[in-house]
């Protein structure tokens, strides 16, 4: 599967609002009103996430969500992160 850099993963990056590559992965910062708005989300990125077989790095403190998808058998960003990425930014609308 086609791995992207940070320039060839820019024209992608583009239509993902705030998402911005980072040590060889995209990632995100959410923030809710609360820990139950960010909790929720969590578990909606998972359902999503294992419909897909595609897992994130989650990370949770209070009302903030960070979200960092690669494709670790692939070895870096791949199609698979742009989709999920735009997956969960309907979810966050």
């Amino acid at each position: 599967m086609k791995t992207y850099t940070e320039e060839s993963a820019s024209p992608f990056l583009e239509n993902l609002k705030e998402w911005h590559f980072k040590e060889n992965a995209i990632e995100k910062d959410f923030k809710f009103k609360n820990f139950t708005q960010a909790l929720g989300f969590i578990v909606q990125v998972g359902v999503l996430a294992e419909k897909m077989n595609h897992h994130p790095e989650l990370f949770n403190v209070y009302n903030k969500v960070n979200i960092r998808l690669n494709t670790h058998d692939s070895g870096g960003v791949t199609s698979k992160d742009f989709e999920l990425a735009s997956q969960i930014e309907a979810l966050f609308q």
